[in-house]
Formats: C-alpha cells, sequence, structure tokens
C-alpha cells in the first residue's frame, strides 16, 4: 500500500507591517510642540525636557542626538548657540542652532548631581550603556504624541528632525536652506524628505474654488 506524501502546510505568520503606520512620519506642528513641551516642564522632567527641545533645535537623527556629548553643547559655564555636529550616516558635519529655550532647558539638566562626571548628554540608566538606546529615544517619543492625544503610529523619531525643517519651509520656502540645516547632499533628497511637492500641490489646491 503506497503512502501519499502530503505537502507541508507551514501557518502563514501576519506582516510584520500590521498595524503599523508605513511611510514617512509626519512632523509635528506649532501648537503640538509646545503641548509637549508644557507636559514635560509641568512634570519637571529634566531630562526629557532637555532631549525634546534639542531633537527639534537641531534637526539630528536619532542615533546622532542619543551619542552627543556634554562636551558638544556646554562650553565653560554656558551653552553654545551653534553646533557642529559630524552625522554618522553621511560623515558629513552638520550646524545648528540652539534657541534660548533649549539651552536652558540643557544648562538646568547638566547642573542635576546625578550629571556630575558624565560624558554624555543623555547617559543611560543601564550601567552597561554609555547612553540611551535608539530604541529607547522612539519609545519617549512615542510616549510623549500619545500624552498630547496624537497616534503614535503616525508619529516617530523623524518626527522630530522634520518639525522645525518644515516648519522653516513652510515660512520661507527656501529648500536650500532646509537643505544645508538637515545636512542633504543633494537637494532631491529634501524634496523626497519634506514631501515639498505634495505639500504645495495640497496648498494650491486649496486656494482653488470650482
Amino acid at each position: 500500500m503506497s503512502i501519499i506524501q502530503l505537502p507541508a502546510i507551514t501557518p502563514k505568520r501576519p506582516p510584520w507591517n500590521k498595524g503599523r503606520h508605513i511611510g514617512q512620519k509626519r512632523p509635528l506642528l506649532a501648537k503640538q510642540v509646545w503641548a509637549i513641551r508644557a507636559r514635560l516642564e509641568l512634570s519637571d522632567n529634566l531630562r526629557d525636557l532637555a532631549l525634546f527641545n534639542l531633537a527639534i533645535d537641531s534637526k539630528l537623527r536619532g542615533c546622532d542626538l542619543v551619542r552627543l556629548n556634554v562636551a558638544d553643547l556646554v562650553a565653560g559655564d554656558r551653552v553654545r548657540e551653534r553646533v557642529t555636529v559630524v552625522q554618522s550616516k553621511t560623515n558629513r558635519p552638520v550646524k545648528f542652532e540652539v534657541s534660548e529655550n533649549t539651552r536652558q532647558s540643557i544648562w538646568t539638566w547638566v547642573c542635576r548631581p546625578e550629571m556630575l562626571g558624565r560624558n554624555f548628554l543623555f547617559p543611560s540608566r543601564f550601567h552597561e550603556r554609555p547612553h540611551i538606546s535608539t530604541r529607547q529615544y522612539a519609545r519617549l517619543v512615542r510616549d510623549w504624541v500619545s500624552a498630547i492625544g496624537l497616534e503614535p503610529n503616525g508619529y516617530g523619531t523623524h518626527s522630530l528632525r522634520r518639525t522645525k525643517a518644515a516648519l522653516i519651509y513652510r515660512k520661507t520656502g527656501n529648500l536650500r536652506a532646509v537643505q544645508l540645516l538637515l545636512g542633504h547632499t543633494k537637494v532631491d533628497s529634501t524634496v523626497r524628505y519634506l514631501g515639498v511637492e505634495l505639500e504645495d500641490a495640497l496648498s494650491i489646491a486649496e486656494k482653488i474654488d470650482v
């Protein structure tokens, strides 16, 4: 009697992106920035306030933001107004401004007793890690946006990187300036990153009444 071999049936795995928002994460609006900032100030969360403010100002990728040293931002008894950082992805320097509000929050944070003798601006609370990880930073961003009622799947660490750049473009229309601030080598990358063509098309369409 012959035995019929049936094909093996492997259980289907759910797609890795099921329930996730795929694509570019949207930037924060100015009112959303202030809402998150106010919550962090009220909760007296000095580290997160400094991290959030610096993420908005610096427009750095998460991998570069979490690796910042105290010496990168602080000189003597003050926080620098302009900072230059070499990007790990492109190995190219990028310069960013540090607003007065951000300088104040950073100075308050580095003056805390737990920051005494620390090299990294945002040290990890785990002894085996010198600074917070990009994964931890991503979790913090999700917590921040959720706290003001936003859907966390629509936002991420790149939302903070894009926020000020998007605001600058909307106010000035100067793509070259945004390209330099983001550290992009090509303006085409800036166009795609900001979704400029789509945003411009929608803005034009809104003004047309038929």
